[in-house]
């Protein structure tokens, strides 16, 4: 019998901000889990609370109140420092901006988290090579040397999910990870990361497309603050065709009145 424990468990979260002594509860009683080797997308309107859900459960945002547990930890039991370093070490991080540093090379960008976690100068030849895996597998080894300015968006996202991946996180966080490629560049996108959750790694990403979320295993719907519903699509396979996955998920959104 296959037992998979919970890699994230959300527990009654709130999140609430405080504009013009106005109070504004961004998300309301949040319960979830996501299971380790699973894929997750958060869908819902503009203004949902998507992006705070993502920010709070990975720690990046303190929740108002409520329970985040990763791993079996408790993250707001935990010192900036331990969180700071589970960040760096056990989760990777992909935004819809892709944040690079532009005095820095592609691959030096990728190699950067990496030696910030790994002090000892002995296991830098480790992770030059895990980088150099990492960028021959998702297809980008012959842009490593080029600067940020000189490579396309879907390279340079491609480079972004090869420096999430470098510290071998358990999970990885994505915010809009296609929301600013074209068609066929989000197609590339999602090709890997599909690819590495086949490989293991847990995800739970955002998006506004549903041919994104059609691709992962479960839908959750965002509305208010609240989730509304749930779908399971289980996992996706390449051969299986994308376009069932896409009608079945757009006739549930259009019942949740998305």
């Amino acid at each position: 019998m296959d037992i998979r424990m919970n890699q994230l468990a959300v527990k009654d979260l709130c999140k609430t901000y405080i504009v013009n002594k106005r109070q504004n509860n961004v998300l309301r009683n949040i319960n979830l889990t996501v299971e380790a080797g699973e894929m997750v997308a958060v869908m819902g309107p503009s203004g949902s609370g998507k992006s705070t859900l993502l920010y709070t459960v990975s720690g990046m945002d303190t929740a108002t109140a409520g329970e985040v547990t990763f791993h079996g930890r408790k993250i707001d039991s935990l010192s900036a420092k331990e969180m700071s370093r589970i960040r760096l070490t056990e989760m990777g991080f992909i935004f819809q901006q892709m944040y690079m540093l532009k005095n820095l090379t592609i691959y030096d960008n990728i190699i950067l988290p990496a030696y910030q976690a790994d002090k000892e100068k002995a296991g830098r030849a480790r992770i030059n090579e895990r980088a150099k895996e990492l960028m021959r597998k998702l297809g980008i080894m012959e842009i490593a040397e080029n600067d940020i300015t000189e490579v396309s968006g879907g390279q340079l996202q491609r480079a972004c999910i090869c420096r999430s991946l470098i510290n071998n996180p358990e999970m990885i966080f994505a915010d809009e990870p296609t929301g600013a490629l074209n068609q066929q560049n989000s197609k590339e996108v999602m090709r890997e990361l599909n690819r590495i959750n086949r490989e293991g790694t847990t995800i739970m990403l955002v998006t506004h497309d549903s041919k994104v979320a059609a691709k992962s295993d479960r839908v959750l719907y965002i509305e208010d603050g609240t989730i509304k519903g749930e779908l399971n699509l289980g996992k996706y396979k390449e051969e299986d065709g994308a376009r069932d996955r896409e009608r079945w998920l757009s006739g549930w959104l259009l019942e949740m009145g998305f």
